[in-house]
C-alpha cells in the first residue's frame, strides 16, 4: 500500500513524520513552504519533492548547504523506498510504500536465550592492559604482549582523530577483525540498559554488514548487569549456552562481551563470535578485547562529550538569532533575505549602506551565522566613535611602549577576528591614513601592530556599513576610490522603515513583548489608535527609534495596552490630530507629574513605598522620575 512519507531521523526534528500527500511538496524554512523546518542549516526555500504516479523526485532550489540523497549531492533525482536524503544538519528516510515495520532497520538482533553462567568472567581491575604497573610486573610479559600493547597504542592514536561515531564504530571493528579471529561483531550503545538501546554497528567479516547479527541477551544482560566481561568458549558443547537458541541458530562456537564503561557506567557493549573451531577465543584475547573496550570508552565519552558541545553551541546561536533576528515580510526585506542567503556562503566582501537605524549591523549578524564562519569570531566596531590614534590603535593593535599609555601588548580588531568576520560600522567616517592600512588588508591579508615591524598574516572576512553617500565622499577627497572598489565587492542598501509600513505593526508587537518582559510590566498590545499613528509616522531614526518609541510607552504607561498619549509628542505631532492630542497629552503628562510628587512628599522620599501605593515597580517609578525630569522638583 503507497503512503509516501518522511521520517528524520537526525537533526533538531528527529523522530517527526511528514506526509507526502501532493503532487509537490516544498520544504525549507520560509513559512510559505508545504514542510517547514526552523533550522537555521535549511534554507528558506531548500528543496521540494514531486510525485509523477508512482514515481517521486526530489529538486534542489540551488539551496546553500545543498540536497544529498543516499550521501551524494544531487539537483534533481528521483528518490525510492528507503533513500536517505540530507538537507542541511537534517537527515530522513523516504517511506514510498506501508511496511509492517516502519522503525529504523536495526544492525543486531536478540536471541532468546536461557540463564546461563559464565565460563571465564574478568572485572576491570584485573585487566592486564588496563593496569600498565601490572603489564609490566607480569611474568607473562611476553612478544605477544609487547605486540598487543604496540597494536593498543596506534589505535588508541587512530582513534583520537575521529570526531563522530559512525566512523568510531567503523574503525574500532576493522582493527578488531585484524588483531582477533572474530567472525561476527556488534558494538551497542545503551543509555541505562539494554532496553534503552540509542545506537547499534554490526559487521560480518566476510560479506560486511549486509544482515542483522544475532546476539545473546542474555550474556549481553549479565555483562552489562555485572560490569563485567565474559568469555565462552565451546559453546555448542557448553551445558551452560547450548540451549540459547541465538547461539545455536548462528552456529557460534565461541564468543566476546566486554563493556564499555564512562565513569563507572555502562555506556555499550562489544560483542564478538566465531564460528571456526580451530581459531576459538582464548583469555588472552578476552584481556585484548577489554583493553579495547577502554580506549573505546574514552574516545566515545569525548565524542558524546563534544555532541552535546555542538549542540548547546547550535541552540545558544539559536538563542542569539532569535533574539537579534530581523522581522518584516515586506517585499523589501523579502529581498534582504535573498541577499543574506546568496551572499553569506562566499567569501565576498560586502558593503550595506542605508539611513542609520535600518538594521545593518544585524545584516552583518544574519551574514557571519550563515556562513561557514559561523564557529569564529563577529568583532564589530565603530570607526564613528573613535579618535583617529584609538581606531589605528583598535583595529591593528599594538606593540608594548608603542606609545605613552601602551604598557603591553594589545591584539587589536582584526587580530582577533581571524577566521572569522570583521564589521567595520560607519566606515565613511574613517580617516585617509587608516583607510590605506585598511586597503592593505583587504588586497593583501597582513598588516603591522602600531609600533611593529612583524608583518601578521589574517583570513578575516570584512562587512563594512555606512549611512553616508560614498561617491560624493570620494569627490570630495574624503574617501579614497580604491578602497571603495575594495570594499563595494558586493553591495545592499537597506530600506528605510517608511519604505516598508506593513512590517511596523511587526515590529512595534515584538517590542512591546521584548520591553515589558525587560522592565516587568504586563503590557498586552498597542491600541488601533496608537498602531495607526505608528504605521503613518515617517520615522527618521527607522527601527531604532521605532524601539525606542515603545520602550518609552511601556516604561511611561499605566494601562495594559499602548494608547496614542504613551507614544512620544514628535509622533503626536506628526498626525492629523495634532492639536486635541497635543493638549491631552500635555495635561495627562501634568497628571502624572502631580501624581509622583505628592506621593513621594506623602512617603518622605521612600521609593520603595511610593512604587506599592502608585501599583507601579519600583525600577520603573524611577524610570519615570528620570524620564519627566522630576528630580529638580523633589528637592523643593
Amino acid at each position: 500500500m503507497m503512503n509516501p512519507r518522511l521520517l528524520a531521523i537526525s537533526g533538531s526534528i528527529e523522530g517527526m513524520t511528514f506526509s507526502l500527500n501532493k503532487n509537490e511538496i516544498s520544504i525549507g524554512r520560509d513559512k510559505t513552504n508545504d514542510i517547514r523546518i526552523s533550522d537555521r542549516s535549511i534554507s528558506r526555500r531548500h528543496c521540494s519533492i514531486k510525485r509523477n504516479g508512482e514515481m517521486f523526485s526530489i529538486i534542489d532550489f540551488a539551496s546553500f548547504n545543498g540536497t544529498f540523497v543516499n550521501g551524494a549531492t544531487v539537483k534533481e533525482r528521483t528518490i525510492n523506498q528507503g533513500d536517505q536524503i540530507t538537507l542541511g544538519d537534517i537527515r530522513f528516510l523516504f517511506f514510498q510504500y506501508e511496511a509492517e515495520n516502519e522503525s529504523i532497520p536495526k544492525s543486531v538482533e536478540f536471541g532468546s536465550d536461557i540463564n546461563i553462567g559464565s565460563t571465564i568472567r574478568l572485572e576491570r581491575k584485573d585487566a592486564i592492559y588496563l593496569n600498565p604497573l601490572q603489564t609490566l610486573r607480569s611474568s607473562s610479559t611476553n612478544d605477544e604482549t609487547a605486540r598487543n600493547l604496540s597494536i593498543l597504542l596506534e589505535l588508541n592514536i587512530e582513534l583520537s582523530k575521529l570526531r563522530d561515531l559512525n566512523s568510531l564504530q567503523l574503525a574500532t571493528l576493522k582493527a578488531i577483525f585484524e588483531a582477533l579471529p572474530a567472525t561476527r561483531g556488534a558494538i551497542l550503545l545503551i543509555e541505562e540498559n539494554l532496553q534503552n538501546i540509542t545506537a547499534t554497528f554490526s559487521q560480518n567479516r566476510e560479506s560486511g554488514n549486509d544482515q542483522p547479527l544475532r546476539i545473546s541477551q542474555t550474556i549481553a544482560e549479565q555483562v552489562v548487569n555485572e560490569k563485567t566481561a565474559i568469555l565462552c568458549q565451546n559453546v555448542e558443547t557448553n551445558s551452560a549456552y547450548n540451549k540459547a537458541a541465538s547461539l545455536v541458530g548462528t552456529q557460534t562456537n565461541s564468543l566476546l562481551c566486554v563493556p564499555l564503561t564512562i565513569a563507572e557506567k555502562i555506556a555499550g557493549i562489544i560483542y564478538l563470535d566465531t564460528n571456526n573451531p580451530a581459531q576459538s577465543f582464548a583469555e588472552n584475547h578476552l584481556q585484548f578485547l577489554t583493553a579495547i573496550a577502554g580506549i573505546v570508552s574514552i574516545v566515545l565519552e569525548n565524542i558524546k562529550h563534544l555532541e552535546w558541545l555542538n549542540n548547546e553551541n547550535q541552540r545558544l546561536r539559536q538563542t542569539i538569532n532569535l533574539e537579534h533576528n530581523m522581522i518584516g515580510e515586506s517585499e523589501p526585506m523579502q529581498k534582504v533575505f535573498r541577499f543574506i542567503e546568496k551572499a553569506a556562503p562566499t567569501e565576498a566582501t560586502i558593503l550595506l549602506r542605508g539611513e542609520s537605524g535600518t538594521g545593518k549591523e544585524l545584516v552583518a549578524h544574519a551574514v557571519h551565522a550563515n556562513s561557514e564562519r559561523t564557529a569564529k569570531s563577529f568583532i564589530a566596531i565603530n570607526c564613528a566613535v573613535l579618535s583617529e590614534n584609538l581606531l589605528e590603535s583598535e583595529l591593528f593593535g599594538h606593540e608594548k611602549g608603542a606609545f605613552t599609555t601602551a604598557v603591553s601588548q594589545k591584539k587589536g580588531k582584526i587580530e582577533m577576528a581571524d577566521g572569522g568576520t570583521l564589521f567595520l560600522d560607519e566606515i565613511g567616517e574613517m580617516s585617509l591614513t587608516i583607510q590605506a592600512k585598511l586597503l592593505r588588508v583587504l588586497q593583501e591579508r597582513e598588516f603591522e601592530r602600531v609600533g611593529s615591524t612583524r608583518t601578521i598574516k589574517v583570513d578575516v572576512r570584512i562587512i563594512a556599513a555606512t549611512n553616508r553617500d560614498l561617491e560624493s565622499e570620494i569627490k570630495n577627497g574624503r574617501f579614497r576610490q580604491d578602497l571603495y572598489y575594495r570594499l563595494n565587492v558586493v553591495s545592499l542598501t537597506m530600506p528605510p522603515l517608511r519604505l516598508r509600513r506593513q512590517d511596523i505593526p511587526l515590529l512595534a508587537n515584538y517590542f512591546v513583548t521584548k520591553y515589558s518582559q525587560k522592565c516587568k510590566r504586563k503590557v498586552s498590545g498597542i491600541s488601533k489608535e496608537a498602531l495607526d499613528l505608528l504605521a503613518n509616522y515617517d520615522f527618521p531614526g527607522n527601527v531604532r527609534e521605532l524601539e525606542n518609541a515603545v520602550e518609552r510607552a511601556i516604561v511611561l504607561g499605566n494601562s495594559d495596552i499602548i494608547l496614542p498619549d504613551d507614544l512620544p509628542e514628535s509622533i503626536l505631532e506628526s498626525s492629523n490630530f495634532e492639536m486635541p492630542l497635543m493638549e491631552y497629552q500635555k495635561a495627562v503628562n501634568e497628571m502624572k507629574q502631580n501624581l509622583i510628587l505628592k506621593t513621594l512628599r506623602q512617603t518622605n522620599g521612600n521609593y520603595t513605598e511610593a512604587a506599592k501605593i502608585l501599583g507601579l515597580h519600583p525600577t520603573n517609578l524611577h524610570r519615570l522620575i528620570r524620564t519627566m525630569n522630576l528630580k529638580h522638583l523633589l528637592k523643593q
